[in-house]
């Protein structure tokens, strides 16, 4: 902490008072940032899952044939979509004026959530392969780890959504 320390007022950035508001409203715009980040990790994911399963043979057809594939695939398409429309609200929230700081929480949480559950399940369909670097599953699945962390991490993110629905 800084003691006694003077700033004139023309290198203040905004009013007395206002550098936690300030800070806040910064760390809220760059969770819609992050949450789309993780979206796109998600999505890739997504995409090397299904078209993997659509080539990788088992048991005398294509493993998007058995149905452990195949919901595991559904449910990636669905949780994807929700993180999309979370995404998308928080920044039209922000882009309208619109408080945005409950929404970009609830992307975040979600979208990196989404991202790292993606990946995981991209590295199951996979099988062996998803640990090969040929196969990029298994880099999307640690890029997914970091958006959980930074700009707040899920609990962070948690408890801001808490004490938003719990005024």
């Amino acid at each position: 902490m800084f003691t006694d320390v003077k700033i004139p007022k023309e290198n203040r950035i905004g009013e007395d008072g206002f550098g936690f508001t300030f800070a806040m409203k910064t760390l809220a715009g760059g969770r819609i940032g992050i949450a789309s980040q993780a979206l796109g990790i998600a999505s890739g994911a997504y995409e090397l899952a299904k078209e993997y399963s659509k080539t990788r043979k088992a048991f005398g057809t294509e493993i998007k044939n058995h149905q452990a594939i195949a919901f595991k695939l559904a449910d990636m398409a669905t949780k994807i979509e929700a993180a999309r429309l979370l995404c998308l609200k928080a920044a039209w929230e922000k882009d309208n004026k619109i408080d945005y700081t409950l929404s970009s929480s609830m992307a975040k949480v979600f979208a990196s959530e989404t991202a790292m559950w993606t990946t995981v399940e991209a590295v199951q369909v996979h099988g062996g392969y998803g640990f090969v670097k040929e196969y990029h599953v298994e880099r999307l699945m640690r890029d997914a780890k970091i958006t959980q962390i930074y700009e707040g991490t899920s609990e962070v993110q948690r408890i801001v959504i808490s004490r938003s629905i719990l005024k």
